[in-house]
């Protein structure tokens, strides 16, 4: 029972520590993308999914990270689709850097809520974790990463938490957790469209009085 257990929570497990490892080894003020990238890389594309879904995903405000994290997610999704089994990033996205603080605010709460979903994910419904059908999961990763680099209030969040939840899926092999997250990305993409077609109208009307 420990082992299956053990097995079950490898992913949750290998990002809380690597998160930990990664702020306790840095040095100065910024930590560069490259650590993210090299801590994480060879866990495969489950692990970075989660890994640069999470700051946006998590209730600590991260002005100016989702469209860097954003594009980061669209080319990890478009490997996927390729079918690449090993995570590639451009040296200019290598080069990002990222304030020390941020990083010592989201690291706890990120660890704190990777906690909460360990009960409810474990490796089961296969058919679903192939490669075929790993092509919606992918194609949805991108077009939530394309919403959370749309600079408007309400829609970094859920696209954030649906590609966590996808990353979840895919570094357990999970497939009930890919149908969901799949399903809830569908549901996010309706969301989005409403809120870049009437929010503006709403906004309008809060500053009219109407």
């Amino acid at each position: 029972m420990d082992i299956k257990n053990n097995s079950q929570n490898t992913g949750e497990r290998s990002l809380a520590q690597g998160l930990r490892e990664m702020l306790d080894n840095a040095t100065g003020d910024r930590i560069l993308m490259r650590q993210f990238f090299e801590c994480f890389c060879e866990k495969g594309f489950g692990i970075l999914l989660m890994m640069f879904a999470l700051p946006s995903a998590l209730p600590v405000p991260a002005p100016g990270y989702s469209i860097p994290f954003g594009i980061i997610l669209a080319l990890l999704a478009g490997q996927l689709i390729l079918g690449r089994k090993v995570p590639w990033l451009p040296e200019w996205v290598l080069r990002i850097s990222f304030k020390r603080s941020f990083m010592e605010k989201m690291v706890p709460a990120g660890i704190a809520f990777l906690a909460r979903t360990e009960t409810f994910v474990r490796p089961r419904f296969h058919w679903f974790t192939g490669r075929l059908l790993q092509f919606l999961p992918a194609l949805l990763v991108i077009v939530m990463a394309s919403f959370m680099m749309i600079p408007i209030p309400g829609t970094n969040t859920a696209p954030a938490m649906v590609i966590f939840l996808i990353g979840l899926g895919l570094s357990q092999n999970d497939g009930l957790v890919l149908c969901l997250s799949s399903l809830a990305g569908i549901g996010a993409t309706f969301l989005t469209i409403l809120i870049l077609k009437y929010g503006k109208d709403i906004i309008k009307g809060w500053f009219s009085g109407g």
